[in-house]
């Protein structure tokens, strides 16, 4: 028997319950209701995720689903916020219960990992497409922007840059690099860090979009340039194993999809963020800093300290 809109949700999309307080209500009413706390505000972002754009055509579901939320608690974690629930708008083809089974319950899975409950959305027939709607809550005037860059504070990330690149590489060219795969697919949403953060960093942002792309963001919103040190990016080993020195760094410069951390923060501050990150076990490298402005926002220097020319600085959906 085929099924309609309403018993795909009962039967895929019931897997999770608002466990933020009594009275809070979830899938299956016209709208989903939450109580954020006194002294909280409420983080909101929204993403879409378009089959042959933003993934495979082929995409497994499992891992599609993964990723879609994934990168949606990116938002999150940049903003120094905690998963409070998510909402889905799935568009599909057809009703492929092979395919729904796979992808609701990795999908279920996550949620229940990062303590995101999903609140509701909707399904729709045409081209496959996510849309998702991620709520988070964090302290009231304690959120990381973007808009706080002051001159003189270095630029750090978490993590190692380029792997997302490389491993979607990987999948375009059929290496099999399980790291680099794994990077592609299943991103890790640096939520804990991004609360380790907050009082200490002066702006952050996720790379989504290609380190130096996302540092100009940062730059253009606190009307400052940064000057980054290529050589200072840091590079995975699985990297260094399949691609050249050059391959590399245009992977981490410019490949985007990393979803790690990148933000700024006083000199004096250094040493407090360091013990913090430590702490939970979240790499991180100096990387650059913020200088006034030049009429340049983003500059890259090589290891004798001349300007990297890089022809394509990030992603951008409507670059002709």
């Amino acid at each position: 028997m085929a099924l309609n809109e309403f018993e795909l949700i009962r039967r895929y999309f019931r897997f999770s319950e608002p466990v933020i307080g009594s009275g809070d209500l979830g899938v299956g009413d016209d709208c989903a209701l939450l109580a954020v706390p006194a002294g909280e505000q409420l983080a909101v972002s929204t993403d879409t995720l378009v089959s042959g754009v933003h993934f495979p055509a082929d995409a497994p579901p499992d891992l599609l689903a993964k990723r879609a939320l994934r990168v949606n608690l990116s938002d999150l974690a940049a903003m120094g916020a905690e998963p409070l629930g998510f909402q889905l708008a799935l568009t599909l083809p057809e009703v492929d219960t092979t395919w729904l089974a796979a992808f609701s319950a990795a999908l279920g899975e996550d949620a229940l990992l990062f303590q995101c409950p999903l609140l509701g959305g909707d399904t729709t027939r045409g081209g496959l497409a996510l849309t998702l709607t991620v709520l988070g809550r964090v302290p009231r005037n304690g959120a990381l922007l973007r808009s706080r860059a002051q001159a003189g504070d270095l630029i750090y990330v978490t993590g190692t840059l380029g792997d997302s690149a490389a491993g979607l590489y990987c999948l375009e060219t059929g290496q099999d690099n399980d790291y680099l795969l794994n990077r592609y697919w299943q991103p890790s949403p640096r939520l804990d860090a991004g609360k380790a953060l907050r009082g200490l960093a002066s702006a952050a942002l996720d790379i989504s979009d290609g380190l130096l792309q996302d540092v100009s963001h940062i730059a253009s919103a606190s009307g400052l340039s940064a000057v980054i040190d290529r050589q200072a990016v840091p590079l995975s080993g699985a990297i260094r194993a399949i691609a050249a020195p050059e391959q590399g760094y245009s992977w981490a410069l410019s490949g985007g999809d990393d979803y790690e951390l990148c933000f700024t923060l006083p000199p004096e501050q250094s040493a407090a963020m360091e013990q913090r990150l430590a702490a939970i076990g979240v790499r991180v490298s100096a990387i650059g800093r913020m200088i006034p402005y030049t009429g340049t926002r983003v500059q890259c220097l090589d290891e004798q300290g001349a300007v990297v020319t890089v022809e394509t600085p990030g992603y951008d959906h409507f670059r002709c």
